[in-house]
């Protein structure tokens, strides 16, 4: 039983690792760039990316910060198994002021209306 534990434990850290580099390539970043971004070693992105390690929750929010999303969508993404965009998208609206957030609703609507 103890071996198909751990079996299951690398298959989630290959699948997370997976989730990580989808996450990383969408926003064309290489490794390097997201480890300068991050404030991790490109060793340690690798290694995520890999499935080598479990990171830790400070290695965790780092690397929210590198993606520019928030640790909620980084693992409501991966539980989806699908980039969660609606998510994305409120994580950007988050750091944007009252007023952008308005100009950017109006837009939304625009695009969608059928006026």
């Amino acid at each position: 039983m103890a071996k198909n534990r751990l079996t299951t434990w690398t298959k989630l850290h290959r699948r997370f690792g997976d989730h990580v580099r989808s996450m990383r390539t969408s926003r064309d970043l290489t490794q390097e760039a997201l480890a300068e971004r991050s404030d991790l070693s490109v060793d340690a992105i690798r290694r995520i990316e890999r499935g080598g390690f479990s990171p830790s929750l400070d290695t965790l929010g780092k690397l929210s910060v590198g993606l520019d999303v928030s640790l909620k969508t980084l693992f409501h993404s991966f539980d989806l198994e699908r980039s969660d965009g609606v998510a994305e998208i409120c994580d950007y609206l988050a750091c944007r002021s009252g007023p952008e957030v308005k100009m950017a609703w109006r837009v939304l609507q625009a695009m969608f209306d059928k006026a």
